[in-house]
């Protein structure tokens, strides 16, 4: 089986904090330019973060004061590795239930532009938020990816446009990681 045909949706329950004036910020409250991967729109943001760390769940499961650390993959996938992507979300519209309700469209390119993943309006979060709208949560896909032997080399690109469908906003966010 290759890669591509194990490129895992997996669900899930999210480093950066997000400010309520619409910006993200970090550790000493100090405003983060907007990137690709990380930004808002409308007040609604999202971040993408390809990670290293298997036990990502582990990190990102523990009680609300503490912060978790994630790996940030920035060096090329070696053969066998496999890292994660993260999606991330804060400030989603709650309707009069208190629910929040998100899609996704998700898209895996091999560096000659192929599509190897595409899935349109995935449901990302439908339910209510457990802490405020302010908080920083992790949607629910997350995709898994392990360089095998025939995988293309070069930069693998993913694009993920969050949508808060009560919001009625659209947040497009990109990434890559890159195959040796």
């Amino acid at each position: 089986m290759t890669s591509r045909a194990a490129l895992a949706l997996i669900l899930t329950l999210a480093a950066p904090a997000f400010a309520q004036h619409g910006t993200w910020i970090d550790d000493q409250g100090k405003a983060i330019a907007p990137t690709e991967a990380r930004r808002a729109v409308n007040g609604f943001a999202g971040h993408l973060l390809i990670t290293s760390d298997a036990d990502w769940r582990a990190k990102w499961n523990t009680p609300a004061a503490t912060v978790p650390h994630f790996t940030q993959k920035t060096t090329p996938v070696a053969l066998g590795e496999q890292v994660f992507l993260l999606i991330f979300f804060a400030n989603a519209m709650l309707g009069a239930d208190g629910k929040a309700n998100l899609t996704c469209d998700l898209d895996v390119m091999q560096p000659d532009g192929t599509s190897v993943v595409h899935h349109a309006d995935t449901p990302c979060w439908h339910g209510p938020l457990l802490g405020g709208p302010q908080n920083l949560y992790m949607a629910t896909p997350e995709i898994s990816f392990k360089h095998d032997p025939g995988d293309m080399a070069g930069k693998w690109t993913i694009a993920v446009t969050l949508k808060d469908k009560l919001r009625k906003t659209v947040l497009p966010l990109k990434t890559f990681f890159v195959l040796d």
